[in-house]
């Protein structure tokens, strides 16, 4: 079968990896392309939201199914248009897809459907929005109701703060129409974790857990970023508490889905945080996270290209997933400046003479003259499997070094 693979990251770059293993996989096509591709892996130059050029190259190219990576091609509704022309994909249509491309109707769903969730309130008045906030305890959250790559989630620690952000995103349309209303919730105690399920049909399906590292520097100090570093499985992850997440989440999301008259088909991320054996959901993402993707396709034993069949055919079934008794650890090698200003076009070595206990994803590189530079501030993403999450991390750290690029920055805690 041949493929096209929306997206061009670190997330991507596993799916790839994951799916040229398959012996059904004939050919993978990345739009717009990834670096350090090759064998079955083909970049064609055509960017995620130029949906005719996708559609037309599907076409002429006799795609048999379309996975996209990253959220805004299925929050601007790509699986909608394609399947108007009989092209299957790997995703949620636009309506599902609203889950992640607004806060406002993901709060409302869980509110909804009885889904532990933070207490919160919506406004697109900032008079309203600063009266509510006084009256709340800080630190406090204010979410930019769209897509903002990222930025939209401002965690408050006073009043002055608070204020401040309101003002950006209502008065001062720091986001645009994605920030024409707000969510005020409050802050929730605990400790982050992440759990990715396949959906077919509003059945939830849940993957390995993973952990990931927002802060860019070392004892989770500095600013937020995509993540630079994860590992899987999360230790707090106990039976006990799959248990009560199965039973006070992902039933109650599939009642939701089918109450509202979804037809969910793709990826549900679901992000928590998670106090003693007390989840609460603190949003839902609809397509494989970024870097929790990079450690858990790596424990994957089942064929990726099945599953992703079977999903959207609606003939999945626990008993398709099949995990390696392992534990991953990954971490991100990125730019020097990052998350803030950050220079492209520093020449990386050394990948060549990593061990084959590593795998390599490429989250922000670009080949040239047979050559592999920077493109990006998240850069390369280096993975190492073992028994035990220690045994990861000594391989990992150990190997490191031996990869460079002018700026290069990592973390040194991950998975500590």
């Amino acid at each position: 079968m041949k493929i096209l693979l929306i997206g061009s990251g670190g997330r991507e770059s596993a799916i790839a990896w994951k799916l040229e293993q398959s012996e059904r996989v004939e050919k993978i096509y990345v739009a717009p392309g990834l670096g350090g591709v090759a064998g079955k892996v083909e970049n064609i130059g055509i960017g995620v939201s130029a949906f005719d050029e996708l559609l037309d190259f599907s076409k002429k190219e006799n795609i048999d199914l379309v996975v996209v990576g990253p959220e805004l091609p299925l929050v601007w509704g790509i699986r909608d248009k394609f399947e108007k022309e009989g092209i299957k994909v790997f995703g949620p249509r636009k309506r599902e897809a609203a889950l992640e491309g607004s806060k406002k109707f993901a709060k409302e769903f869980m509110d909804k459907y009885d889904i532990p969730t933070a207490k919160y309130e919506t406004f697109t008045d900032a008079v309203k929005a600063k009266e509510f906030a006084r009256t709340l305890r800080f630190p406090l959250v204010i979410k930019a109701d769209g897509l903002c790559a990222g930025k939209g989630v401002i965690i408050a620690k006073d009043e002055e703060e608070a204020l401040r952000a309101i003002d950006g995103i209502l008065v001062h349309q720091l986001f645009g129409e994605e920030g024409k209303e707000i969510v005020i919730e409050e802050f929730l105690q605990g400790i982050e974790a992440s759990l990715l399920c396949f959906a077919s049909n509003n059945k939830l399906y849940p993957m390995e857990s993973a952990k990931d590292y927002k802060r860019i520097f070392d004892g989770d100090e500095g600013p937020n970023t995509g993540g630079v570093g994860c590992y899987s499985p999360s230790q707090l992850f106990t039976d006990e508490l799959k248990d009560i997440i199965e039973k006070d989440v992902l039933n109650k999301i599939e009642k939701g889905l089918e109450g509202e008259g979804m037809d969910f088909t793709g990826i549900l991320f679901i992000g928590f945080m998670i106090d003693g054996n007390s989840p609460k959901v603190l949003e839902f993402n609809v397509r494989f996270g970024d870097p929790e993707t990079e450690v858990i396709l790596p424990r994957l034993k089942s064929d990726l290209a099945d599953l992703f069949v079977k999903a959207v055919d609606g003939n999945l079934n626990k008993e398709d997933f099949q995990w390696e008794d392992i534990e991953t650890v990954a971490v991100i090698l990125t730019s020097a400046g990052y998350p803030g200003s950050y220079k492209k076009g520093e020449e990386i070595k050394g990948i060549d003479s990593l061990s084959d206990d590593i795998i390599v994803f490429y989250n922000g590189t670009l080949d040239r003259d047979g050559k592999l530079f920077t493109n990006g501030g998240r850069v390369l993403t280096l993975v190492a499997k073992a028994k035990t999450r220690e045994e990861a991390r000594a391989i990992i750290y150990k190997e490191i070094p031996r990869v460079n690029f002018n700026g290069m920055q990592y973390r040194g805690d991950i998975g500590k």
